[in-house]
């Protein structure tokens, strides 16, 4: 880890000490691993709404891989692309079941076999519920690592970010580093408006520097 990569951490440890995953899902893999498919093209909030019922109604794998298809569409509708979603939460339920023995898999190779899981959600469980670290590359975390200067801010890719971004920030920090990411692209760093003037990164920041930003 260069120093400068060290300050970046620690200054955002400094501005949210307490960052956790915003998707209320109690510790337990599998209600991460549908609250994560939920919220893609969904904010977090709303998905929290839905999975207070979904749950009461499928509290795990059994009972959603048990599941009417029609009504756990039904619940989840309000989090849009509800018919992909309802079967991709069924269908890796039933996996779960019946190829892992009841258990969220624990390793990316067995996440990734998953109807609906990509390295995104399983970065976020391997992280924080399995304690293994992983860089969820959302788009917060594409868009400021690129402004901060570890790549070009054309980049795009999301596995490139996962393996530039894995290789610098030490395993232990990657989980909350991402956290705070996402924390510090809502308060500064947006996509249109980002507050360079203010930033506490700007003095590390490849962007913030650049003589076009005031």
């Amino acid at each position: 880890m260069t120093m400068q990569t060290d300050r970046i951490i620690s200054t955002l440890a400094d501005l949210y000490p307490d960052a956790v995953c915003s998707l209320e899902y109690g510790g337990d893999p599998w209600r991460l691993l549908v609250a994560a498919r939920l919220s893609a093209q969904c904010t977090d909030e709303r998905v929290n709404i839905v999975c207070g019922p979904l749950f009461e109604r499928f509290p795990d794998a059994v009972s959603a891989a048990k599941c009417d298809i029609a009504e756990l569409e039904e619940i989840v509708k309000p989090c849009g692309l509800f018919r992909m979603k309802a079967k991709n939460i069924r269908d890796a339920s039933r996996m779960i079941v019946t190829d892992f023995g009841g258990k969220v898999p624990d390793t990316m190779e067995g996440l990734l076999s998953l109807p609906g899981v990509g390295r995104k959600i399983a970065n976020l469980i391997l992280g924080d519920v399995y304690g293994k670290g992983g860089i969820v590359a959302d788009t917060h975390c594409i868009r400021i690592c690129g402004r901060l200067g570890y790549y070009g801010t054309d980049k795009k890719d999301p596995v490139f970010t996962e393996r530039t971004m894995e290789k610098v920030v030490p395993r232990e920090e990657q989980s909350a580093f991402c956290h705070r990411i996402v924390l510090f692209g809502r308060e500064f760093c947006s996509a249109r408006s980002p507050r360079c003037a203010e930033c506490p990164l700007k003095k590390y920041c490849a962007y913030g520097k650049s003589a076009d930003v005031r």
